[in-house]
């Protein structure tokens, strides 16, 4: 009997491993998304206004993105992806227009290159 239990035991901590290492829990919130983004910039060097001034752009950003996407999943629906990712490309689009008042020249050519590609959601292998 205490071997069973302890079998089980066993499956039951390897299911929560399993989906902790997928990735089975929910979506970073706004704050962390931000707070990554932020760490992400760090080769840009920015100054304190800079800083507060993206920090508001990339906080502004992630909550026009998440209430797109609860917007189109409404009641559970599936997304239609060619009409998520032209939303996401106009948020983009308005983003990048207001980064480009904080940022200098070198900044914004550095961030497009560099740092971009960087802060887009990485997907598991096989998805």
């Amino acid at each position: 009997m205490k071997t069973k239990f302890s079998f089980l035991m066993i499956c039951m901590v390897a299911a929560v491993l399993t989906l902790n290492a997928q990735g089975g829990g929910q979506p970073p919130t706004v704050e962390e998304r931000v707070k990554t983004t932020m760490e992400k910039l760090a080769p840009l060097a920015l100054d304190k206004d800079q800083t507060e001034k993206t920090n508001v752009v990339f906080t502004d950003y992630y909550k026009a993105v998440q209430k797109k996407r609860e917007e189109m999943t409404a009641g559970g629906a599936q997304p239609d992806r060619d009409k998520m990712r032209a939303e996401v490309q106009k948020l983009n689009g308005e983003r990048d227009e207001k980064l480009k008042k904080v940022f200098t020249a070198d900044q914004f050519k550095k961030f497009k290159d560099e740092i971009e590609a960087t802060l887009r959601p990485q997907r598991p292998p096989g998805q």
